[in-house]
């Protein structure tokens, strides 16, 4: 899928957005995601690799690695039952409804997730980048439980701050870079005002119902199978006449080449194939 033709360049800051069209994708009886791949969108998804909308209810991925990125995954509060999360960092967590684990895979590491038997689980993985400087850094990880995120509460919308921040209440901070993810639920006629931080690239997805966006005072209006992408728009509002839910995700773009495949993604070739090939001799560690 590509993005479709809807830029706005002539707003004040030279602010620059576009509507990305997810791709629908299913793995047996058990999986199905929409999927948001950064080739899309030529670098305005940056730092963002890769975000799958999915709901799983049944385990569908063999354990498989990462590197060069740090792997997220964000539950969505009306999941059911638990995500067990197994890496080769030694974790083993039954991840709950409105949880959220990053694990900042860097020069590479063995991961596994699957909904529990009985289970429902609705929720986004997303890859994000790392900087060149911190690819072959150990991995390492951090677990944000559903009860410890701050939540926003206001006038037609209750936002959880899962990591970051917004209108000064500050969430977990994720390792190795400053990134912010929140979980924006607004009520029949409600709105929800965030000031990016300068210079940070901003991916919008409508999760449910009917949300507007207004960047700098232009209005996008993405359906659900859309994200928005936004580079320098300060003043940010989401609006919803009938009531819905989104996810915002800000991170400060890095601007750096990198070569992908699959779940690594590296600086140069030679990063690439180094890491393979250490997956291949077992170098990035174990589930057990």
């Amino acid at each position: 899928m590509t993005a479709q033709n809807r830029f706005q360049t002539n707003a004040p800051q030279a602010m620059i957005a576009a509507i990305q069209q997810g791709e629908k994708m299913t793995r047996g009886e058990g999986f199905e995601a929409l999927s948001f791949i950064h080739r899309q969108l030529d670098g305005l998804m940056d730092p963002l690799i890769m975000v799958d909308h999915f709901t799983m209810t049944r385990p569908t991925f063999a354990p498989h690695a990462h590197a060069g990125i740090s792997a997220v995954s964000v539950l969505f509060e009306d999941s059911t039952g638990s995500f067990r999360n197994k890496d080769s960092l030694g974790n083993d967590i039954a991840l709950a409804p409105g949880d959220l684990y990053w694990l900042k895979a860097a020069r590479g590491a063995v991961h596994d997730e699957a909904p529990t038997p009985g289970s429902r689980t609705h929720a986004l993985q997303i890859f994000v980048n790392l900087p060149a400087a911190q690819k072959l850094d150990a991995p390492e990880s951090v677990h944000v439980a559903a009860q410890t995120m701050p939540v926003i509460k206001g006038h037609g919308h209750r936002v959880r701050v899962m990591t970051g921040a917004s209108n000064g209440v500050v969430g977990a901070t994720p390792p190795g870079m400053p990134f912010t993810i929140l979980d924006v639920g607004l009520s029949q006629g409600g709105s929800f005002p965030h000031r990016s931080v300068p210079g940070d690239a901003i991916w919008l997805h409508v999760i449910q119902g009917d949300v507007e966006v207004e960047l700098d005072g232009t209005r996008y209006h993405p359906n659900a199978d859309e994200a928005l992408a936004v580079h320098n728009a300060e003043n940010i509002r989401l609006l919803s006449g009938e009531g819905g839910r989104a996810v915002l995700l800000s991170g400060r773009p890095l601007r750096e080449p990198f070569v992908q495949k699959g779940p690594f993604a590296m600086s140069d070739t030679g990063q690439l194939e180094a890491v393979i090939a250490a997956h291949a001799a077992g170098e990035l560690g174990s589930i057990n």
